[in-house]
């Protein structure tokens, strides 16, 4: 009789492990439909299983679907109020409801945001993510409903004894979002010296294109270069040299670069070097070469609006 149980019960033990790997699977592979689909189906009749809740917050949430995912993320909360990354996943799915709503009705998700946020810090002393996004609450909410650079310092200075890379770019968000662009550059300049990651370099790179610094711009992307070789970066180059006239040779060469060195993992399509090459011909009153490039990008993605606008203007 025992056995005759066991062999009854593999088949169903097998098909719930099935269920969510498939769903891992699909949230792996961005199928997300896909994903919320198998495991709604599965959590129906396992309602106790987290992991497998979990992953249908994590898909629906994926999908924009923010009440749903916070609907999952609370029955977490409710099943271990210890663990702090359930509340984080709450906060976070709340918080980009509060996004996506009224400001009037955002007033409304704000506080159990921060608690959640909060609660996910208090409860994980070496939780980033969420002192991550503590940060990023307290410099964005207004004053009157508890905004305050001070408060997004102090945990931006919690993250720096955490990881020193994060906390620097944490005070350099924080700067440039309070428009003190020379202290961020500072910070983002001592994140690259701890760090030196690509996101690092990226944020730089992007407060230099923001403050009209195409040339600081440029040589950020240059020493991100060296250090990284990733044939993406030749693109970038390419890009500032294009939007802001600068350097056109450098910027030529890179994007010619780009595309014979393209590959899928690079990210940005063909087109778009094809488009930026456009843009470097213009600038150089080459109108012969700037038409034959257009014509190249509109070729690969016909309905990109600012492609067919560049080529009407030429």
């Amino acid at each position: 009789m025992k056995l005759f149980l066991i062999a009854l019960l593999f088949p169903v033990a097998l098909l719930a492990q099935t269920s969510i790997e498939k769903g891992q699977d699909y949230i792996t592979n961005k199928q997300f439909a896909k994903a919320e689909q198998e495991l709604s189906a599965y959590v129906k009749y396992h309602a106790d299983n987290l992991q497998a809740i979990e992953l249908l917050g994590d898909a629906f949430g994926h999908q924009k679907k923010w009440d749903e995912a916070a609907t999952e993320y609370k029955k977490l909360v409710a099943s271990k109020p210890n663990t702090a990354n359930y509340h984080y996943k709450l906060g976070g799915a709340l918080g980009m409801k509060a996004l996506s709503v009224s400001k009037i009705s955002a007033l409304g998700i704000i506080g159990d945001v921060k608690s959640s946020f909060l609660k996910a810090a208090e409860l994980d002393a070496n939780h980033i993510e969420a002192r991550w996004a503590l940060v990023e609450l307290y410099m964005q909410l207004p004053g009157i409903i508890g905004g305050s650079k001070k408060t997004s310092l102090k945990y931006a200075n919690q993250l720096e004894n955490l990881s020193k890379v994060d906390g620097y770019l944490a005070k350099g968000y924080i700067y440039e979002y309070d428009d003190e662009p020379e202290l961020a550059e500072e910070y983002y300049l001592k994140a690259i010296k701890a760090g030196g990651s690509l996101t690092c370099y990226e944020k730089l790179t992007a407060l230099y294109e923001k403050e009209k610094q195409p040339e600081k711009a440029v040589s950020n992307i240059e020493a991100a270069q060296t250090k990284h070789q990733r044939n993406s970066l030749h693109y970038q180059i390419g890009k500032v040299c294009a939007d802001y006239n600068v350097q056109l040779e450098k910027g030529e060469r890179c994007l010619v670069a780009y595309i014979q060195n393209y590959s899928a993992k690079d990210g940005v399509p063909k087109a778009w070097a094809n488009y930026r090459l456009a843009q470097i011909y213009k600038h150089k009153k080459d109108t012969t070469n700037a038409l034959k490039y257009i014509n190249l990008a509109l070729a690969e993605l016909p309905s990109i609006d600012v492609f067919s606008s560049f080529k009407k203007n030429l």
